[in-house]
């Protein structure tokens, strides 16, 4: 089962909780907003497991090289 279908029924049983009308409008926007994060998801994980990467990477080298001072002054 897709995300498109488990989100449009997520957003379908959510709307008919109200009990206004049927469930197709929030099945249409449950549908949606699962692709939205189908992309935005791994983009934003890809992002934040690389910038942990650059982090790490830049007090490693502050840890075996000493002192990050970038103006030429030693430490």
């Amino acid at each position: 089962m897709g995300a498109t279908t488990i989100g449009a029924l997520i957003g379908g049983a959510i709307d008919s909780m109200s009990g206004d009308d049927g469930a197709a409008d929030g099945a249409i926007k449950g549908a949606i907003v699962a692709n939205v994060l189908k992309i935005t998801l791994p983009l934003v994980v890809t992002y934040a497991v690389g910038w942990a990467v650059l982090r790490g990477a830049a007090e490693l080298k502050t840890a075996v090289f000493g002192s990050d001072n970038t103006d030429g002054e030693r430490a």
